[in-house]
């Protein structure tokens, strides 16, 4: 059996041996030699997790190979033994002084973290990331009701742990002030969200999710995100609320200076998993994974054998989690913005590009109008006997986007509702819900020539919309033209030029200025 001191030990006897390249973190060290890589895990005992007996470190290699092969099957191949002794260790031999698991190693600027402060991270990646943890949620055991797991309690324990954990860590005045503060508005946070906490539990939201879905455990391989070393040690910290995992991921963009991504990941995982209540829980969730990030970054600091300078970047990585969960439950800015536009004039672009900027969340007709006939959003309609283009489908479509935009608002949270809004009815509609919540109202108007529309339209592929020509044309004949009332809440944007170019600064002035103001 091994202890701490005689790991480390082994440690330099194997990197000398195979001539490893050794990552450390603050629970393990990952040897990589040739085409694989050893996780080895310290013999320590952070309060969160226990690693100090060897038959403990063997169960947890055990589970981390079980978990991570549901994200990452042709990453982890299996748990070895590592016997001889500890100054002439060799794995495989038996019997065993420590366990690892095998790895298949990937390429060393594979790891999101370092693409995006590459700037090699491109959206694609973040839509196709967004996707696959939307499905391996879908597809994660749901929790047994008579589980300890999940409840509003447990999830307050956690959170006030990361406090306690790191007041005992932390000895500059500033940072344990934020941390005060921090810890009081978290609390203030949990209880107003203590009902939905309960209700998203009933309702199935909790799961066994990876639990650390931060961007340094997800790989680009092949430029597909594969998530990897998932939560093995603690089932409480893995059987989470799903949004919970969202906003990880989502927090740690921000922290790297993208909310931008941050925000388009958010969306397109709540238009392929339709869990827009949980939007509810998620600021409170992003608090919270910051505060788990400064906690790991002090925990690293605290710790033997770091250089000052590294200790340094340690310290001000926890200030600056710290500070960002501090921004993440402050921010409170509602705001209503409806799309106006036919078929083909750039309402779902204009939209990614607004909800990239301001961080709102968007509520996709085409979308949520498949979704109420139980189609994915790239389903064929025309496979069912009833159509869903018909005015009662439509009529049920804008209720529920009515319905999903009043619930938003209540959350704090701006929305983008992307849909055609053509008759005026519609319009009136969320113009009343927006003066019913007090809170600004925006008609984005989109154009294009007809030209232009046409083109755009035979152009789609894979695409959500099932509009044709056909179907422009019938919204053209039927369309109603704002009122000199609604001209008043509306700004007009030409799409044959990007939302960001010089021709349309003006109109997202005017929008900018409409959102900030609380005139209704």
């Amino acid at each position: 059996m091994t202890n701490f001191a005689d790991q480390k030990r082994l440690i330099s006897a194997l990197q000398s041996a195979h001539a490893a390249q050794v990552i450390e973190t603050h629970i393990s060290w990952v040897l990589l030699i040739g085409d694989h890589a050893y996780k080895i895990k310290k013999a320590v005992d952070l309060g969160f997790l226990k690693y100090l007996s060897q038959s403990s470190r063997k169960h947890f290699c055990e589970e981390e190979l079980r978990l991570n092969r549901r994200t990452a099957p042709d990453l982890y191949l299996e748990v070895v033994s590592i016997g001889g002794s500890v100054d002439a260790p060799q794995f495989g031999m038996l019997p065993a002084i420590e366990y690892g698991v095998k790895m298949r190693r990937f390429a060393d600027d594979a790891l999101m973290d370092a693409r995006v402060q590459q700037g090699s991270v491109e959206p694609s990646h973040i839509d196709a990331l967004a996707g696959v943890v939307a499905r391996f949620h879908e597809q994660a055991a749901a929790l047994d009701p008579l589980s300890p797991f999940g409840t509003a309690e447990t999830i307050r324990a956690v959170a006030m742990q990361n406090f306690e954990q790191m007041r005992a860590l932390l000895t500059d005045k500033a940072d344990l002030h934020q941390l005060t503060t921090l810890e009081q508005q978290t609390d203030e946070e949990w209880q107003a969200c203590t009902a939905l906490f309960g209700s998203r539990r009933h309702a199935a939201h909790v799961r066994e999710c990876h639990g650390d879905l931060h961007l340094g455990n997800i790989a680009l391989i092949d430029e597909s995100p594969v998530p990897f070393d998932c939560i093995e040690f603690s089932p409480e910290l893995r059987w989470i609320d799903v949004m919970d995992e969202v906003a990880f991921t989502m927090m740690d963009l921000m922290h790297h200076g993208r909310s931008d991504f941050a925000w388009r990941y958010l969306n397109a995982y709540l238009e392929a998993s339709g869990d827009y209540e949980g939007v509810g829980v998620l600021r409170f969730y992003l608090a919270y994974r910051a505060a788990v990030r400064a906690k790991i970054a002090a925990i690293r600091a605290s710790q033997s054998g770091i250089d000052s300078d590294v200790r340094k970047q340690h310290l001000q990585a926890c200030s600056t989690h710290l500070a960002l969960a501090l921004q993440c439950l402050s921010d409170r800015k509602s705001a209503l913005i409806i799309t106006h536009g036919l078929p083909g004039s750039g309402k779902t672009t204009f939209a990614q590009y607004v909800i990239e900027q301001l961080g709102a969340v968007r509520i996709r007709s085409d979308i949520e109008r498949k979704r109420l006939f139980g189609l994915g959003a790239m389903e064929d309609s025309r496979q069912l006997d009833e159509d869903i283009y018909s005015q009662k489908a439509t009529t049920c479509t804008y209720s529920r986007l009515l319905c999903l935009a009043r619930d938003l608002q209540t959350m704090g949270q701006r929305v983008v509702v992307d849909a055609a809004f053509l008759r005026a009815e519609e319009r009136a509609q969320f113009h009343s819900l927006a003066h019913e919540m007090s809170v600004p109202f925006v008609i984005a108007t989109l154009a294009a020539p007809e030209k232009t529309l046409r083109a755009r339209i035979r152009k789609r592929r894979h695409d959500a919309s099932e509009a044709d020509v056909d179907v422009l044309e019938k919204l053209q004949a039927v369309q109603q033209q704002l009122t000199a009332q609604e001209l008043e809440s509306a700004v007009r944007f030409s799409t044959a030029e990007p939302p960001q170019s010089g021709r349309n600064a003006q109109g997202w002035n005017e929008l900018l200025n409409l959102c900030c103001s609380h005139e209704i």
